[in-house]
């Protein structure tokens, strides 16, 4: 097993046959993935040594250090933290090869292909359609259908797709799992624009788009279950990042506490106190999920994660704008936009405010988690579901 003393020397050497100050950035990225320094638990081969996740730390810190580039982890994050885990799970020796490496340097952007509008909080409602054409090494499918509150798809050069192809069996067993080109013609990217006034999030039309088999991801009807590794991924992702003490939305509402000794009262000195103590017992359990994460994929208390930290995203950023009072209200831009990631640290609390809105939303709604905690986590009874077992072409829409 590679050890934290190991991968400090292969840092050391990549450094020394790549000097960031004189490398391009993504040629030094893409002499860091061959190294296998980029993820360290992949297999060796596909950007890592199949060392422990934990060592990423060791890699990172050498690297910053030296002043090395990094792969905008925040512009890609669908891509690492969803897409990545799922082709490393489920998909072929070809697709590994052919999509980690420009996923991983940010070459090739992703995004994610699920939701839809007729289907609500019920993803596995989906009505997307994939038929299958052709025989032998020219079989592929035939798409056609529409997704929505889709972030990057302005932006991506592949997509992970749920697509229904077989109606005749009950919803969760007819789905598949699919890499979608958006560069195919009947892609048809739409802009939505938000509360914020900009789109970050797009509805797509899917026309006639070709997919390959060669780009189906496990096995025909298996997506449902292929996509509970991308879900749970996206919910860890979403919920349990990586914050110091004080850091992220408490950090900036501290400060305005600090900067404005005007505008405190009592009660919202209360609220700031306990806002902080539920801010750092998020921060200790995404730790230890993360520790988890070190010996496996991560299952249903990824879910408890992301609920809490939408909760308490919308609890400091409302209580921010409270303690500005008047100021709270100004709001830096509405010019509509197209913007590559979602950036709350760096604008005002007014955006902060309104786009916190969607973390309840986002990566599974807070009524469907409160269900998958109910049900995998505590072992409560499952909630009656009257289309369990109903072909999906019968259920009602």
């Amino acid at each position: 097993m590679t050890s934290a003393d190991e991968l400090v020397i292969r840092t050391a050497e990549l450094l020394a046959a790549h000097d960031p100050a004189a490398t391009e950035p993504l040629e030094f990225l893409r002499a860091r993935f061959d190294a296998g320094l980029a993820w360290v638990h992949f297999p060796p081969g596909l950007g890592g040594l199949g060392a422990p996740r934990a060592l990423q730390a060791v890699v990172d810190a050498e690297l910053a250090a030296a002043g090395a580039p990094d792969n905008d982890p925040r512009r890609i994050g669908i891509g690492l933290g969803m897409a990545a885990p799922t082709i490393l799970r489920y998909g072929t020796e070809e697709q590994k090869r052919r999509f980690l490496r420009p996923l991983w340097t940010g070459e090739e952007v992703w995004c994610q292909l699920f939701s839809e509008p007729g289907a609500g909080s019920d993803l596995a409602a989906l009505a997307t359609r994939a038929v299958r054409d052709g025989d032998g090494p020219d079989a592929g499918w035939t798409v056609d259908g529409q997704k929505v509150w889709t972030s990057s798809a302005h932006l991506a050069r592949w997509a992970i797709l749920l697509a229904r192809t077989d109606p005749d069996v009950p919803k969760h067993q007819g789905i598949s799992y699919f890499v979608c080109d958006m560069t195919d013609p009947g892609v048809d990217v739409r802009p939505l624009r938000q509360l914020t006034g900009e789109a970050e999030f797009n509805e797509v039309f899917l026309t006639g788009v070709r997919i390959p088999d060669a780009h189906r991801l496990g096995a025909v009807g298996e997506g449902w279950r292929i996509a509970q590794t991308t879900l749970n991924n996206e919910r860890v992702a979403i919920g349990g990042q990586r914050t110091p003490r004080e850091g992220g939305l408490i950090g900036i509402l501290a400060e305005t506490w600090r900067r404005n000794p005007e505008l405190r009262t009592h009660e919202l000195h209360q609220r700031l106190l306990q806002g902080w103590t539920d801010a750092e017992v998020l921060r200790l359990t995404g730790e230890r999920l993360r520790q988890q994460l070190a010996v496996g994929q991560p299952g249903p208390e990824g879910a408890a994660a992301k609920l809490a930290f939408a909760r308490l995203a919308q609890e400091l950023t409302g209580l921010e704008v409270e303690l500005l009072a008047e100021q709270g209200l100004a709001y830096g831009d509405w010019t509509m936009s197209r913007p590559e990631l979602v950036d709350f640290t760096g604008r005002d609390a007014g955006y902060r405010y309104l786009r916190a809105k969607g973390n309840s939303i986002e990566g599974g709604s807070s009524e469907i988690l409160r269900n998958i905690i109910a049900e995998r986590v505590l072992g409560l009874p499952a909630e009656p579901r009257s289309d369990k077992d109903v072909p999906w072409k019968e259920s009602a829409r």
